[in-house]
């Protein structure tokens, strides 16, 4: 349940609907596996992992979701090679050449009859509400998947009022000049990866891992119109991360002083552990996305 990416969206409107709500209206979605003949399905799933538990799950005013979706395979080698074995039998029956139209048909026959048979996997996203925050947090390491789960919490809830995290200042030109100049506040530091990326037209990368970034190479890079669009930061002692120029949080790690507070916590279930591991999640991340927010600048207020 640890979230190990955070795109981050924001409420323009408060939030004002209980867990409860939540639960009532989620409740249409709710997962269902794929049938025989569908390629793919998409709903709510309890986040503690059981059919029947509730939908939502609530801690010290927090929401957590999980929406699952599960999509059927089929190799396109296989379609391919039983396609080119459908048309070749056709045209030597009928004397002719198939036009593309008409293989366009077989290979949708194809699929269909192989459906029931397809192998199917799935996958969780879990996202939390922050209503006193004003923070919707979706573990997603793309902005599509996130998008994915808002779209059907909004088809759910019938308005979403939330758009993506922006600062006032750049978190390019902050991370960069933070290199240059040794500006890093001091309850952050850099670690040792970054990638940098050209300002010209080219807009060639440069990818740095396990690297010295105060080396002079790399103050040269930044010297010579180059931008830092990704950097390994650690925040208080608390949070390891890799952040990127959009804010999104990728790699996230709790560290030992979390780790510890996780430990000293006496569980005897695994609901209750769930619960005490996403209570202190929820909690560190609630102090962490405000100083996330001032250290770029506070939140932007372009339209």
């Amino acid at each position: 349940m640890w979230f190990k990416n955070l795109t981050v969206y924001r409420f323009n409107e408060p939030f004002t609907l209980t867990a409860d709500d939540v639960e009532e209206k989620l409740a249409d979605k709710r997962f269902h596996p794929c049938g025989k003949q569908d390629m793919s399905r998409f709903g709510w799933t309890s986040p503690l992992g059981g059919i029947e538990q509730p939908l939502v799950h609530a801690s010290n005013g927090f929401i957590m979701l999980c929406a699952k979706k599960e999509e059927k395979v089929i190799p396109p080698a296989v379609i391919n090679e039983m396609l080119q074995e459908r048309v070749a039998e056709l045209e030597e029956k009928e004397a002719r050449k198939l036009s593309g139209k008409e293989k366009s048909r077989l290979k949708d026959e194809l699929i269909f009859e192989l459906l029931p048979r397809a192998f199917a996997f799935s996958r969780k996203t879990y996202a939390y509400i922050d209503p006193k925050g004003g923070w919707i947090v979706v573990d997603a390491a793309t902005p599509k998947k996130a998008e994915d789960l808002l779209s059907l919490l909004r088809q759910c809830l019938g308005s979403l009022p939330v758009v993506p995290l922006t600062t006032a200042e750049k978190p390019a030109l902050i991370m960069t000049d933070w290199l240059l100049n040794q500006t890093e506040p001091s309850d952050w530091v850099i670690e040792d990866e970054c990638e940098l990326r050209s300002q010209s037209d080219e807009g060639s990368i440069i990818r740095c891992k396990r690297h010295d970034l105060r080396a002079p190479e790399i103050l040269n890079h930044l010297q010579n119109d180059k931008l830092v669009i990704k950097l390994a930061l650690s925040w208080a002692d608390r949070l390891s991360f890799v952040l990127d120029e959009n804010l999104a949080v990728k790699r996230l790690k709790f560290l030992d002083l979390i780790q510890d507070q996780v430990a000293d916590v006496e569980t005897n279930s695994d609901a209750e552990r769930f619960d005490a591991d996403f209570a202190i999640m929820s909690m560190e991340l609630s102090h962490f996305l405000p100083r996330l927010v001032e250290v770029f600048g506070g939140i932007s207020t372009a339209v």
